[in-house]
């Protein structure tokens, strides 16, 4: 029996005779993530280990450890799959190295906005996404999620895809931002999470794209000049488990946790946007900021579909347009 489980048998032990007491700990789940503990998911994940350690009447110990501590994303999933981690939120651009049905929810602009973010990863087309998970030993819950990516840099503000010409951008390691910065002329570079403030300060690279609550985390906006709100990609997470931790949960504790990953995953969201309208405001005076007019986001939105095309293969055709039929945002 993996070391992660206690013996059933000596659980039921434990806590003969002790009526209305807490019930002893059969589990120990540890839940490692990459972020920073003041924001919003980082808050939901506290959320969701008090949330459980409570309804389970203590019989599943939750164990955070964030900010890195157990190493980057790629660390994080490649020790769940081995259930040395239990839990995990992995960027989604992250586990499009591992499966490529992933790298859908990376395409510019396919998420066009909180509504529809919602309707697809909450629906049945985010549970297909999720289920293909299954077959690299994780276990798919749902989407928590930082809020959409903005575009900050220090050569000059960005109104127009021809505006990122020859760029240095930081991405993240994924398929479809690389493409999409190539696509739009940027000259893109792939860069660990923790190494990006000292990149952009030594100008290794000249700008970056993460969600506001990353972009403040990290104080970004002290070595950049000029941030456009941009929106273009949905910075989601997966909420994923290994498998081994899924299946050893027992029918009546497993609820449990879905619903507590549930709450958590509306947590992390309504705290999203409630500390994005508060925080571009306080980093105003430390950064220029350009909000993106309808007439331009329309002109970058029609500038990807380039890049949705060149993933049909990848991610397949049939995904995209079950997307496009959910969000009434197609190329059509």
């Amino acid at each position: 029996m993996n070391t992660m489980f206690k013996s059933a048998a000596v659980a039921a032990i434990a806590v003969a005779g002790l009526g209305g007491q807490a019930m002893a700990q059969e589990f120990t789940l540890t839940f490692g993530h990459v972020l920073m503990e003041d924001t919003p998911n980082g808050k939901a994940a506290r959320a969701f280990e008090k949330e459980v350690e409570e309804k389970s009447n203590g019989r599943i110990e939750i164990n955070v450890i964030p900010a890195g501590g157990l190493g980057g994303d790629v660390d994080i999933i490649e020790q769940l799959q081995n259930d040395l981690v239990q839990i995990a939120i992995p960027p989604t651009a992250t586990l499009g190295n591992f499966e490529p049905k992933l790298q859908v929810l990376d395409l510019p602009f396919i998420l066009p906005s909180d509504e529809m973010m919602a309707k697809v990863l909450d629906g049945d087309v985010g549970r297909s996404i999720l289920d293909t998970l299954d077959q690299h030993g994780m276990h798919g819950v749902n989407f928590w999620g930082a809020g959409f990516r903005q575009i900050t840099n220090n050569v000059r503000p960005i109104t127009t895809i021809e505006d990122l010409a020859s760029i240095k951008m930081r991405t993240m390691q994924a398929p479809v931002i690389l493409t999409q910065y190539n696509e739009w002329g940027a000259n893109p570079t792939a860069m660990a999470f923790a190494e990006v403030y000292s990149g952009l300060q030594a100008g290794v690279v000249d700008g970056q794209e993460n969600p506001i609550a990353n972009i403040v985390a990290m104080k970004f906006y002290e070595v950049q000049n000029y941030m456009t709100l941009s929106s273009h990609a949905y910075h989601g997470y997966a909420a994923v488990m290994s498998e081994n931790a899924w299946n050893s949960l027992p029918d009546d504790l497993r609820p449990i946790v879905v619903e507590a990953f549930d709450n958590a995953r509306d947590l992390a969201r309504q705290l999203t946007n409630e500390y994005e309208a508060d925080q571009i405001a306080k980093i105003s005076s430390d950064i220029e900021v350009y909000r993106l007019s309808d007439a331009e986001k329309d002109a970058f939105i029609k500038g990807s579909f380039a890049v949705h095309k060149a993933f049909e293969d990848v991610v397949s055709a049939e995904l995209i347009n079950s997307i496009y039929e959910v969000t009434g945002a197609g190329p059509n």
